[in-house]
């Protein structure tokens, strides 16, 4: 279980850095507002994530009932994540650039337990 919790642990990296240069581009770059911006680029880097979480960290093979089921896990993290984000833009004055990387680890926990449930799953 830790070689899987450090194997998720580097995926989440790569995801959250995938997740962040999304959100940059969409929010900084185009000029989309920062809640827009923040679901768009959450879908996307999920997407990545389904698959290396397949593939490196619990070594499976991704099926399309592993594909639907896996975005429940992050109905808990985009909740909180959002949440997180929207607490830290509105009530504490956080910077947009920042909030985001910030509310991620609120959600570390619950991704993780998750994911490997369904993830190692038999389909």
């Amino acid at each position: 279980m830790i070689k899987e919790f450090v194997r998720f642990v580097v995926v989440g990296c790569i995801n959250t850095g995938t997740y962040y240069l999304l959100y940059l581009l969409f929010n900084s770059l185009i000029g989309w507002n920062y809640l827009p911006s923040h679901v768009t680029a959450f879908i996307l880097s999920m997407i990545g994530s389904f698959y290396l979480n397949s593939y490196f960290t619990y070594k499976t093979k991704p099926t399309l009932k592993k594909f639907i089921q896996f975005p429940l896990t992050y109905v808990v993290n985009i909740t909180v994540s959002t949440l997180f984000l929207y607490i830290f833009v509105h009530f504490f004055h956080l910077s947009e650039l920042i909030s985001p990387i910030i509310s991620v680890f609120f959600t570390i926990p619950f991704t993780f337990i998750l994911s490997g449930k369904i993830l190692k799953s038999e389909s």
